[in-house]
């Protein structure tokens, strides 16, 4: 499991979702929901495993919680799980046993670093994306 803490987007800038009106209640809108929805079926497709992403509120300890969710998927031992909850600057990855195989924890890391990147300059969704990307690439090597 990676833990990490998202960094605040800089003030004056206008996240891409301040580009378009608000479809849904959430943080995403509909384009924004497809792009993450395509990443994770690719991410799936190339690598056999089942990428998740799950964006809210998580109980302290944010690493306790972003596992339990994880437990509950269908199949855990297979599954990834990235869990943001931008209100709290939270981000967790939590890989099932047979992924961190080809998913170490030090990878997770590389990618979480990477999303923390674009979450702090405002942009959740690419955040999101590049980080399901550069796992299913890692899981590929």
């Amino acid at each position: 499991m990676v833990t990490g803490e998202m960094v605040k987007p800089k003030t004056g800038e206008v996240p891409e979702s301040a580009a378009e009106p608000d479809v849904l209640d959430g943080p995403f809108t509909i384009r924004q929901l497809l792009r993450i929805d395509e990443a994770l079926a690719a991410a799936d497709a190339r690598t056999g495993f089942t990428f998740s992403v799950y964006v809210g509120p998580l109980h302290e300890p944010a690493a306790g919680a972003a596992r339990g969710l994880h437990d509950r998927l269908p199949e855990p031992d297979t599954s990834v799980l990235i869990a943001v909850s931008p209100t709290q600057r939270k981000l967790e990855i939590v890989t099932g046993a047979a992924v961190i195989k080809r998913i170490p924890d030090r990878n997770a890391a590389l990618a979480a670093l990477s999303m923390t990147a674009s979450f702090g300059g405002g942009d959740l969704t690419r955040g999101v994306v590049e980080g399901l990307r550069m796992m299913a690439d890692q899981a590929m090597a």
